[in-house]
């Protein structure tokens, strides 16, 4: 089965946004799918991204194919850039990132909550 990381189309008509899906290639483009990982709403301003790197880096370490878009997505959020370190055998701590706009968060992938929350208590 090849497994490829692409966007699944949510929303109704000229209210697109997208599921970021690790999927079977030969399913549709809005079927089934085998894990979600993220979401992309460009329609928003500024867009948002929300990226789970550990489980990118799951199925990329397992031969998952990236499209084009889902590429481009991840230079945006530095996750692509932290997947060539990773492959060089650096340590890389992966974590769940949102973006709104340029402006670039992290959280604690197993968590739940955002990055600073529980520290300042």
């Amino acid at each position: 089965m090849a497994v490829s990381i692409r966007l699944r189309r949510l929303g109704s008509s000229r209210q697109a946004f997208y599921r970021i899906v690790a999927a079977d290639s030969r399913t549709a483009r809005d079927g089934r799918f085998l894990e979600a990982l993220g979401y992309y709403d460009p329609l928003k301003k500024p867009m948002e991204v929300k990226v789970d790197e550990s489980r990118v880096f799951y199925w990329m370490s397992n031969g998952a194919r990236v499209t084009d878009t889902v590429r481009s997505i991840l230079r945006k959020t530095g996750t692509w850039a932290k997947w060539a370190r990773l492959r060089t055998g650096e340590q890389v701590e992966p974590e769940v990132v949102s973006m709104h706009g340029a402006k670039r968060t992290t959280g604690i992938p197993e968590g739940g909550s955002s990055a600073g929350t529980d520290a300042e208590s």
